[in-house]
């Protein structure tokens, strides 16, 4: 990933007073043609760095001089490292340029730095999940690059049915959500979101993005986000609640929970969404103790179904414990 290897090169030309083309390309291992197109690449972003010519010559950064990592304090040479541990999202390319990086380091940072890359570990799957394994999707690093560049994507991508489509897109941003990966990007059509392991092809272009000015990556994706978990759960249950039993149902339902204000016997009001009215009955057959559902009408009738069924299956069983 290129943006990675740049600010490799930085860090390594201020770890030394002068390096040359061939050890960059050994160092990030990538070839001397590479290296020399990143590090005009440098200079052309302004990054104060110059080259030298003939014997003895390489590039350096304007004084000369060594520095500190651009002043990293210690504390913020552990958080870069955490990115590059087993906890990390990142990808494998990003990992790897970091843990080139810790070169760079001074000498006190480096022993913590190292350490914060082992030192958390994340496991994503709830209690009795399935075990699901994210890889990086193919073209995940084409997509990344034309976001960091700013260039308009030729995208060919599969719906679910398998048919193809083809659309000239802006990348605005990635997301990775539990194991998927998403590009979020301006169509014709508006913004939309593509799933990134349905991305056929992905061919940049030397067009420039059409980026708003107040496009907010994470704010987009929490509207997305919200509008997408309305549509898989459309129907929503009004119900009143014991106090007691608010964190039950926030266990229970997350994020399609909404908790309101106190009725006038003391319960509390909530709102919880569902994919249908025999599923949320379902859901709540068990929280009875807790919950009393208000409608809709619906629901209830679900509810009266299941506990009928209930009451026939396993009535009798109920009646020999009682007489024993």
């Amino acid at each position: 990933m290129r943006t990675d290897r740049l600010v490799a090169i930085l860090l390594l030309l201020q770890r030394r007073e002068q390096v040359t083309a061939a050890e960059v390309a050994q160092e990030l291992e990538v070839s001397e043609r590479t290296a020399r197109r990143d590090l005009d690449a440098l200079a052309m972003a302004g990054v104060p760095v110059y080259a030298t010519q003939g014997r003895g010559g390489g590039w350096r950064l304007v004084g000369g001089a060594r520095t500190d990592l651009s002043g990293l304090t210690a504390s913020e040479a552990r958080a870069l490292f955490l990115v590059a541990g087993q906890a990390s999202a990142a990808t494998p390319a990003v990992k790897a340029a970091l843990r080139k990086l810790v070169h760079a380091l001074p000498e006190p940072f480096r022993v913590q730095a190292e350490a914060a890359a082992s030192s958390l570990v994340v496991d994503p799957q709830r209690w009795g999940a399935n075990r699901v394994e994210r890889r990086a999707p193919p073209f995940l690093d084409d997509l990344q690059d034309a976001v960091i560049r700013g260039v308009q994507v030729r995208l060919g991508y599969l719906d679910r049915e398998g048919a193809e489509t083809r659309r000239t897109v802006h990348p605005l941003g990635i997301v990775a959500k539990g194991p998927s990966w998403y590009l979020v990007a301006n169509t014709d059509a508006g913004r939309r979101t593509f799933r990134i392991d349905r991305v056929s092809s992905a061919d940049p272009t030397d067009d420039p993005v059409h980026r708003p000015a107040d496009f907010d990556l994470a704010e987009s994706w929490r509207e997305i986000a919200d509008e997408v978990d309305r549509k898989r759960t459309p129907l929503e249950a009004q119900a009143v609640c014991a106090p007691d039993g608010v964190g039950v149902l926030r266990m229970a339902f997350g994020g399609r929970l909404e908790v309101g204000g106190a009725a006038i016997d003391g319960r509390v009001e909530v709102v919880i969404r569902g994919h249908s009215e025999y599923m949320l009955a379902g859901e709540l057959a068990g929280l009875v103790e807790w919950v009393e559902v208000t409608g809709p009408a619906g629901v209830r009738e679900q509810l009266a179904g299941i506990g009928k069924v209930l009451v026939t299956r396993y009535g009798s069983y109920a009646q020999d414990t009682h007489a024993r």
